[in-house]
């Protein structure tokens, strides 16, 4: 047995598994993960995660933006270029994104943040009229969660709240700015009432942090963002990976797929057949679940306590 000796950084003093680096959750292996069982039968749990937030022209001095998203041009302020390829998703992208789950009858869950809904009420609007369901999504693009914040707390309350003004109800589920946390996080989304979070790039089944907030799974290895902004994946290899991570989560079941999209990236003109493509190929297969965050946390939650 290793001997715990805690951390030197926080969270500090915490009692945690040999091997651990922290205590959200204990250590669990694919071999011991549950294999859920879906509505139906299904072999795997499928949802779309979209992305429907705003990136500021100049963040206020001391905000944390994402570093790796910034103008081929350099890193300059106020970035003309970033803000306005941002602005194309929900001018533009974000259209030819909802034409395509339409014809699939996808029910987004859309990552909602409190400036976007704000700015955009008609597109919360065509969301609500698919039936899509909410999470909160922070306020700006450009404002990520971090430990340096003053007022997380208050932070997570307002997003919350700000999301429940837009669509009439109180959401359920979190989703960070570009899925960062502080050590805190998970305790305070407790704290604020929500019961799942799509923060955590750690499994493809769902587990408790806490041993009360539900993780589901973002999955970055196919979140368009994480492939062919970042990586530069181009948009034929993006959709190959899509339907060949799909047959082995398919092929092993009890899984979830999760398919997180930004309309500013796969809205774009030359990327958006594969989107049709890659749905047309993993949809075509049987016992598949299409569902939404909010529902499938609904499931896998008492098949965790």
């Amino acid at each position: 047995m290793v001997e715990f000796v805690a951390a030197k950084v926080p969270p500090v003093n915490e009692t945690r598994e040999p091997g651990m680096d922290h205590a959200h959750y204990p250590f669990r292996a694919l071999p011991d993960a549950p294999r859920f069982i879906w509505p139906g039968g299904a072999r795997v749990a499928f949802t779309v995660t979209l992305m429907l937030d705003y990136w500021e022209l100049a963040p206020p001095e001391g905000e944390s933006p994402d570093p790796r998203i910034v103008s081929p041009l350099g890193r300059f302020f106020p970035d003309w270029l970033t803000w306005s390829h941002r602005l194309y998703g929900a001018r533009v992208g974000i259209f030819r994104i909802l034409d395509v789950l339409d014809r699939f009858d996808i029910k987004p869950s859309v990552a909602l943040g409190t400036e976007a809904a704000k700015r955009y009420p008609e597109l919360v609007d065509a969301l609500l009229r698919r039936d899509s369901c909410f999470m909160a999504h922070g306020d700006y693009a450009s404002r990520r969660i971090t430990s340096r914040m003053q007022d997380e707390r208050g932070a997570i309350i307002a997003a919350r709240d700000g999301v429940a003004a837009a669509i009439g109800q109180t959401p359920t589920g979190w989703c960070g700015q570009d899925f960062n946390e502080s050590a805190e996080t998970p305790a305070l989304l407790t704290e604020a009432g929500f019961q799942y979070t799509t923060d955590w790039a750690n499994d493809d089944r769902p587990y408790l942090l806490g041993g009360r907030l539900l993780a589901l799974p973002p999955q970055p290895e196919w979140n368009d963002l994480e492939c062919m902004w970042l990586r530069q994946v181009t948009a034929p290899v993006w959709q190959a990976n899509i339907v060949e991570a799909f047959e082995v989560l398919h092929a092993e079941g009890g899984n979830v797929f999760n398919l997180t999209l930004h309309p500013w990236i796969t809205g774009q003109a030359h990327r958006i057949r594969y989107l049709r493509d890659a749905l047309h190929h993993v949809l075509g297969k049987p016992h598949v679940w299409r569902t939404t965050t909010d529902a499938l946390a609904a499931a896998a939650l008492p098949q965790l306590s």
